[in-house]
């Protein structure tokens, strides 16, 4: 292959990709990626004007994941409960709604609207605008969920063609939320900066506009309905319930507590969403979600590695803000170059080819510990920062790829009428798996102990900077990284899969 002929794959394969049969999924995930679009004016909105402590806003945080936590519940509604007698249209309206309700309720607020603040605490409003907007926003990521499956055509072709679109919807869907992302980054705090709160939350209500853009004008032929599963329905509703006990509740390791209990409760809802499948199809899905699981579950090294950045290398606010710019911008350039090497590759290959060139793109963060930043400063004029922004800018990319394969996997063994419930239930077990990393994590710092420096009111040292133990953490992480992924894709994925030309 010539190198015009890369070139011009790389640079088109998405746009030549593009149906549009596509657009309402697509619409839908570029709203969910600019819904932060007011996150920077809301943050000092809620500095400058309102009395929430950092406990309420820490509470706060805490309520407005269970609307994501308990995706199922949404999952089995859109599957299964028409509304308007339709189960994707009317409820990508009725979440605009919710949206619409919630940027006037915030904006209102900003602009002290008397019908808005007749109806109660400033307080009180803010909680409920931000509520309405999350439950909103959920329930349109659900339905883009299930229509990313549903608009690719199955009649009359091969499992590799379909399975191949899957892949390329997946990745046409990840690109546009990440575009959405790094538009709103640069633009919601440069806004923010010259436009007045209340401005600011009126323009949210583009993004609503957005949502609803797609699916105007393009027909939905949605997989035919399944009846309720009200063993799923009821469990979902009851492990809600559990989760506002727990969240209201002060009892101790109450996230150890809840971490069992919600992998249990999604295990077996997964186990009832594939009941009376083939044994072979339930075998692909098990071992589908251990892998994904897996992937997920790896421990980060925690907020120590950010501390002695800070502390030893020099970096600052401004500085971890341009990583973030660049991560963001090149992770989408990332997909839209590597589109066709991702979705017409093997799972298994892509999966462990990514996982390698991970592990190769964290040794500079660990040469960094050891004085690699030292040597190149000596030997060739630059230090920590070049070595950063480098690293990030060839690792971001690839981070963002790894989503794609494993979104693949999912929508390839989605069960046909429990789409959304199906992508729904995956991705609470892809938070799980997070919170998995996140508690592994808290055990290693309570290991290997990392710490940094602590003043009291009259500036002295309370606790002591100690980061001896940080490169421990590193390549227990790092190397764990590796290790438990490859092993999971090669002991666990079938080998159509795994080997065989894309079921990507």
């Amino acid at each position: 292959m010539n190198i015009s002929s890369t070139l011009d794959e790389m640079l088109f394969t998405p746009i030549k990709a593009l149906r549009l049969r596509y657009l309402p999924p697509l619409m839908l995930y570029f709203a969910y990626g600019a819904s932060t679009f007011s996150g920077i004016a809301e943050s000092f909105f809620v500095k400058e004007h309102l009395n929430l402590s950092a406990e309420s806003l820490i509470m706060l945080g805490v309520w407005l994941t269970l609307p994501w936590t308990t995706k199922m519940i949404f999952g089995q509604f859109v599957d299964s409960v028409p509304f308007c007698r339709s189960i994707r249209k009317s409820y990508i309206y009725f979440a605009a709604f919710l949206m619409v309700i919630g940027s006037v309720l915030l904006a209102g607020l900003a602009g002290e609207w008397r019908f808005v603040m007749a109806m109660g605490h400033a307080n009180g409003i803010y909680i409920a605008s931000s509520l309405i907007m999350v439950i909103g926003v959920v329930i349109q990521d659900v339905v883009a969920d299930a229509m990313s499956v549903e608009v690719v055509p199955t009649e009359g072709r091969s499992r590799k063609e379909v399975d191949k679109e899957l892949a390329m919807v997946q990745l046409l869907g990840r690109l546009s939320l990440n575009v959405a992302m790094f538009i709103v980054i640069g633009l919601g705090g440069w806004l923010a900066h010259h436009l007045s709160y209340q401005t600011m939350f009126l323009l949210t209500l583009i993004i609503p506009v957005i949502s609803i853009s797609g699916s105007l004008f393009i027909k939905i032929n949605p997989q035919p309905v399944k009846p309720v599963n009200w063993t799923i329905l009821g469990w979902a509703f009851v492990y809600l319930l559990f989760l506002i006990v727990m969240a209201a509740s002060q009892m101790p390791y109450h996230q150890e507590i809840i971490f069992v209990v919600s992998l249990a409760v999604v295990i077996y809802l997964l186990k009832t969403v594939a009941r009376g499948l083939p044994e072979a199809t339930i075998k692909s899905l098990i071992c589908a979600a251990i892998v994904i699981f897996v992937f997920r579950a790896m421990p980060s090294v925690g907020p120590g590695l950010s501390w002695w950045e800070i502390d030893v290398l020099g970096f600052s606010k401004a500085f971890f803000g341009v990583l973030g710019q660049i991560g963001t911008g090149l992770a989408v350039l990332g997909m839209w170059f590597f589109a066709k090497q991702i979705t017409q590759k093997p799972i298994g290959v892509v999966l462990v080819t990514l996982t390698i060139i991970l592990f190769l793109l964290s040794l500079p963060v660990i040469g960094l510990y050891y004085g690699l930043h030292i040597w190149t400063e000596e030997m060739f004029g630059f230090g920590a920062r070049t070595i950063a922004i480098i690293d990030t800018a060839l690792a971001s990319p690839f981070a963002q790829l790894s989503m794609i394969p494993m979104l693949t996997l999912i929508a390839v063994n989605a069960p046909k009428g429990n789409v959304a419930t199906w992508f729904a239930l995956m991705a609470s077990l892809m938070n799980l798996a997070l919170t998995t990393g996140g508690l592994v994590s808290k055990q290693l710092n309570k290991i290997w102990v990392v710490s940094r420096e602590v003043l009291d009111a009259s500036g002295h040292v309370i606790v002591n900077a100690d980061y001896s133990q940080l490169g421990v953490l590193l390549w227990i992480t790092t190397i764990a990284g590796l290790v438990l992924p490859i092993l999971a894709v090669y002991l666990l994925l079938p080998e159509d899969i795994r080997r065989k030309q894309v079921k990507t």
